[in-house]
């Protein structure tokens, strides 16, 4: 889990993602996700201007997970550009969602888990629109 990397290979292009090792749960499952193929052709459902994209579902509309959930691992990380975190319903509701942070934004309550932050294509995420298609999720060590 040391040194990873997830590259989301987009319908806008790609993002590069690390992921921290001090958030066990989070990180082993995002990576899981990403290897087994389950982020492949999802696309980023929730597009907030200024403030995030959110990708991961499923059912492509907010309300998909994938049958499981686990716990928060809340810590004091800001919610600057790049940040990338779980998304979820409430308390220990995490599952294969996660958002993007668009913008410094310490307006986000600290009820998120976050878990990574984007290393490259910034600017993808700035231009990513709803629907726009996470073609590929590729676990890579980090360089």
């Amino acid at each position: 889990m040391k040194d990873k990397a997830v590259t989301l290979v987009t319908s806008k292009g790609n993002i590069i993602i690390q992921v921290y090792p001090d958030v066990p749960k989070a990180t082993s499952n995002f990576l899981l996700l990403a290897s087994n193929g389950f982020y492949d052709n999802l696309t980023f459902h929730r597009v907030e201007p200024g403030l995030l994209i959110q990708g991961g579902d499923p059912k492509g509309d907010g309300t998909g997970d994938g049958g499981y959930t686990f716990e928060d691992e809340l810590n004091e990380r800001e919610y600057k550009k790049g940040t990338v975190a779980m998304a979820n319903r409430g308390p220990n509701t995490n599952s294969t969602q996660f958002f993007i942070v668009i913008a410094d934004n310490p307006g986000i309550p600290k009820k998120y888990t976050i878990f990574g932050s984007v290393i490259f294509g910034l600017d993808v995420v700035e231009r990513i629109a709803p629907q726009d298609v996470i073609y590929k999720a590729v676990v890579q060590p980090l360089k």
